[in-house]
């Protein structure tokens, strides 16, 4: 559907309905807004959380409301909704997806107090058009047939054969405390099964500032480790935030006009981790030369890998003329315009809107050390770190696998210290994980394995390897059961989401 402008105007979106019948046993999946969105199968009486309703300075403090969707989109208890791609299973049977990825996101709301059930909503605020100029504004493919649809949605964005990747990142362990030792010693204890050493938050003095690497932790700087990296045949491995600057950076205090602003004018906050940070300009031409520079500079240090995260820092101001989903791209663009042929791995990143500029996508929310998280912090934003969410993430985000990029469910984690999830439960995360991804990572230091550990590592590289899923199906409120072939051979299992683990 295309409009044509009678005169100069800005847009502020456009919306239909879809005549669409409903059961109350049926299963919506509802994509997320970006990475870290929980995403999953849902029933009809499902709430999504929001963010809104929790308490207002604990909201404000930490940016609570900056992680997702809800700057833009008004939450409802009596609507749900996803992004992009939409499917139902059960007695009614749908699939959607968006093909106007490169204007405007495609928001898809399941009513479940109306007769009319489906309203299409293109996010087209701020384009603006002059007279005479045409725009689409919806260009989408709707079947009332599930696998008909998910076959026309793979044949639309064919395979494309991305190299799996098995390695280790050093954040699910130590976080910011890392070091030249602990890098050094965990690189050493790495076999030739690893093709990926990738070093996380931690080594720069303050996020924003790329180009000052800690001093006390790393005396000999970066590029000596590197060099040990490569002759252990490894890419070698970044991490970076490039469209963020935390409060106690000298990017931020030095630059403030870098920043972006919100309606009155103050640097905008994105987010509460580290000592606050705040999203930069990305049409300031300084800013992209400062990105550009840095980058660069760890491209010449031999680094490869480039894991590039809080990357919806990038589309929280809105820009004239433009809508969120057009700025989101260009800022994605400009990151794979930099990098070359780089390897880029994306993480909070908007789902659509990787495709063709990221490798590789982070597809759930951080992993945490206990099954999910801290009770307070399940009452906030939908993209908080959880492993019960991931692991949903993981399995109903698969259909992008290899499509749109290859899908890194975050890592896998089977020591015995520093964490509180329990056996069963590392065993499921390893599992689902190796199934599911096209990314196998790992935080632990894998030379204090015993010899179970070695065995449920060497089950989980034989599975991602060489195994394949043939279904996903959800039982109930709470298990879900896959069926895997592996050489030959079919497998069944059952997942529990609420216990957090494998019945095989």
């Amino acid at each position: 559907m295309k409009i044509k402008a009678l005169e100069d105007i800005t847009l502020l979106g456009a919306d239909h309905y879809l005549g669409f019948a409903a059961h109350r046993k049926d299963q919506y999946f509802l994509n997320g807004y970006q990475s870290w969105t929980d995403t999953a199968e849902y029933y009809l009486s499902k709430r999504l959380r929001n963010v809104k309703k929790s308490p207002h300075i604990i909201t404000h403090m930490f940016a609570m409301d900056k992680y997702g969707d809800s700057t833009f989109y008004k939450y409802s208890c009596n609507k749900s909704h996803g992004y992009d791609v939409f499917y139902s299973k059960g007695q009614y049977e749908s699939f959607i997806y968006s093909l106007n990825y490169k204007t405007a996101y495609l928001i898809i709301e399941l009513l479940k107090n109306h007769k009319k059930v489906l309203h299409l909503i293109s996010e087209l605020k701020n384009i603006t058009l002059k007279k005479g100029e045409e725009l689409t504004v919806f260009d989408y493919k709707f079947y009332t047939s599930y696998k008909e649809g998910l076959e026309e949605f793979q044949k639309e964005f064919p395979l494309l054969n991305k190299e799996k990747l098995f390695g280790y990142t050093s954040w699910y362990n130590y976080y910011q405390n890392i070091n030249e030792e602990i890098i050094t010693r965990d690189l050493d204890a790495l076999d030739n099964r690893f093709n990926v050493f990738q070093i996380d938050d931690g080594y720069e003095t303050y996020v924003g500032d790329w180009l000052d690497v800690d001093k006390t932790k790393f005396p000999n700087g970066l590029k000596g480790i590197v060099s040990k990296i490569k002759e252990k045949g490894f890419k070698a491995g970044i991490w970076l935030a490039p469209f963020a600057a935390e409060s106690k950076s000298k990017l931020f205090k030095e630059h403030q006009d870098w920043l972006v602003k919100d309606k009155k004018g103050r640097p905008l906050k994105c987010g509460g981790n580290w000592s606050g940070f705040y999203g930069l300009d990305i049409y300031n031409k300084e800013v992209r030369e400062y990105i550009k520079k840095c980058l660069e500079h760890y491209m010449d240090l031999g680094f490869d890998f480039f894991k590039l995260d809080f990357l919806y820092a990038s589309a929280l101001a809105e820009v004239k003329g433009k809508s969120r989903c057009q700025v989101q791209l260009e800022a994605y663009r400009f990151l794979r315009e930099v990098l070359k042929d780089k390897l880029i791995l994306g993480c909070g990143a908007n789902i659509i809107n990787s495709y063709g500029n990221f490798d590789y996508l982070r597809v759930g929310p951080d992993v945490s050390l206990i099954f999910d998280d801290i009770f307070f912090m399940r009452l906030f934003h939908r993209e908080r770190i959880s492993t019960k969410v991931t692991l949903q993430n993981t399995i109903y985000r698969s259909l992008f696998n290899q499509h749109l990029f290859g899908n890194d469910p975050d890592v896998f984690l089977l020591r015995d210290e520093n964490i509180k999830l329990s056996t069963e439960q590392k065993y499921a995360l390893t599992i689902i994980n190796a199934l599911f991804g096209s990314v196998l990572m790992t935080s632990d230091d894998i030379a204090t394995y015993n010899e179970y550990q070695k065995s449920v590592l060497a089950k989980a590289l034989d599975l991602f390897n060489n195994a394949k899923v043939v279904s996903v199906t959800k039982l109930n409120k709470h298990e879900i059961e896959l069926v895997y072939e592996n050489k030959g051979e079919s497998h069944k299992v059952v997942y529990s989401t609420k216990k957090g683990v494998l019945h095989e």
